[in-house]
């Protein structure tokens, strides 16, 4: 099967969404229009989809996976609709033929509900061998089976996430992460107009898809949401393990105070008990694992280069959510607060940034980790793509200062890497909250975070 990304590319979806406003006026029903952001990860979809029998796109709740799904879709089962679902479940069970019935590619909104699809889906493709037939969406990961197979060579897994900056619009894009990497730029230059307040507001925003249209209370509200619905209804249907609100909300208030940090997961057990609430690690342990099943956490793991010195390397993964607007949500945090302590701003503008990376690198073929070792010596992200090619980065939210502090890092963990033995690094970048992007005379790229794409 051949699919032709370009044709995705030039579609617009329109939204439509009865409005009914009922705040004390006598206001009747209106129609909003809404228009379909690109999303990065279209190009793997389609990528995946010309190579591969089925694509599973996994992700958070409400980042859009359904949506950008469908444009690739013939066929489209939503099984978060009890109807559908209660005849497909019998269809699963009785008629394994007809269970795959409709035209190609066949979508499965939400399948880990009838978990027994991955194994019917892997041997028809085994039979047909065609490619792009299917795609499967789901929001958090089926509770384990030790008889699934893996669906390797068959079915191909893609991370999704909310939304980059570049994607919602609010990043320029003047500077590639590509072209950091190929190019290897003598300079370059980028300017945007987001200023601090701004930039405050769309870490609390998030990247949330259904909500860059709408007005800042709303937009923030939605996060709020979000959040409630995760520890209130979410944390439970996961595995269907019954869990408490309070603690699930008080685990996850520690994480966001946690962010951006090597903390021990201890720290957290102990943050909930210095609330006067009892909890054992293994508990901790559940909760954090139902929050990791749902793509909320996830932590940044570590890298391990090879080095000139026996320094030893440190493998506590980096604390950090799927979106920076997680944390702040959960702990209640709004965007005047984040400027009046820019500390933790930094922590979470830290976390927007590796979304971001994240993102931009899985376009690459990459994937995001981080280094810290027993000397103290500290790098936010290591971007690794397909190729072999790295690049470091350090995060930094804006003062001068800050930004000749995260460069010398870069230069002294460069100066570690015996260069016999491992690549040099392809590029060394601070990605900062500022405005102006250029390059430093040591070689270390300064990047706006919104001036950057993929």
């Amino acid at each position: 099967m051949q699919l032709q990304y370009e044709h995705y590319k030039i579609i617009k979806v329109d939204i439509m969404l009865d409005i009914f406003m009922d705040i004390g006026y006598n206001e009747t029903a209106r129609c909003k229009m809404k228009e379909y952001l690109l999303r990065l990860i279209e190009r793997t979809i389609a990528d995946k989809l010309e190579t591969k029998g089925c694509v599973a796109i996994e992700g958070p709740k409400w980042c859009g996976k359904s949506t950008t799904a469908k444009l690739f879709a013939k066929t489209v089962i939503e099984l978060q609709r009890e109807r559908v679902f209660t005849q497909y479940k019998a269809l699963a069970a009785l008629d394994e033929k007809n269970l795959l019935r409709g035209g190609k590619p066949l979508m499965f909104d939400e399948w880990q509900k009838i978990p027994s699809l991955w194994d019917a889906i892997r041997c028809d493709v085994d039979e047909t061998r065609e490619r792009g037939q299917y795609i499967l969406t789901g929001s958090c990961k089926p509770i384990e089976d030790k008889e699934r197979h893996s669906g390797t060579g068959r079915i191909v897994k893609i991370v999704m996430r909310t939304m980059s900056l570049w994607e919602s619009k609010d990043s320029t894009g003047e500077v590639s992460l590509k072209s950091l990497f190929d190019e290897k730029p003598d300079n370059i230059y980028g300017k945007n107009d987001i200023n601090l307040d701004r930039l405050a507001f769309l870490i609390c925003r998030g990247g949330w898809p259904d909500i860059i249209f709408d007005r800042e209370k709303l937009a923030l509200d939605a996060s709020l949401d979000y959040v409630e619905s995760l520890i209130t209804e979410d944390i439970t249907k996961v595995d269907d393990v019954k869990r408490d609100p309070e603690r699930a909300r008080a685990i996850l208030r520690s994480y966001a105070r946690l962010i951006s940090s090597p903390a021990p997961l201890t720290k957290v057990q102990s943050d909930v008990e210095a609330n006067d609430m009892t909890i054992d690690k293994r508990t901790v342990d559940s909760y954090i694992s139902a929050f990791e099943k749902l793509y909320v956490i996830e932590d940044v793991p570590c890298w391990s280069p090879k080095l000139r010195s026996q320094t030893a390397i440190r493998t506590t993964n980096i604390r950090q959510f799927v979106d920076p607007s997680v944390a702040t949500a959960i702990s209640g945090s709004t965007p005047n607060d984040l400027i009046a302590d820019l500390n933790t701003m930094g922590l979470v503008f830290e976390s927007l940034c590796v979304r971001d990376l994240r993102i931009y690198a899985q376009t690459l073929g990459g994937k995001v980790y981080q280094y810290h070792d027993a000397d103290g010596l500290e790098v936010d992200v290591i971007v690794h793509v397909s190729d072999g090619k790295w690049g470091a980065i350090e995060i930094k939210l804006g003062s001068p200062d800050a930004i000749e502090d995260g460069a010398k890092h870069l230069l002294a963990f460069r100066d570690k890497i015996d260069s016999s033995k491992q690549s040099k690094p392809a590029f060394l970048a601070v990605v900062t909250g500022t405005q102006l992007a250029y390059r430093r005379p040591d070689g270390v790229y300064v990047v706006p975070i919104g001036c950057l794409k993929d």
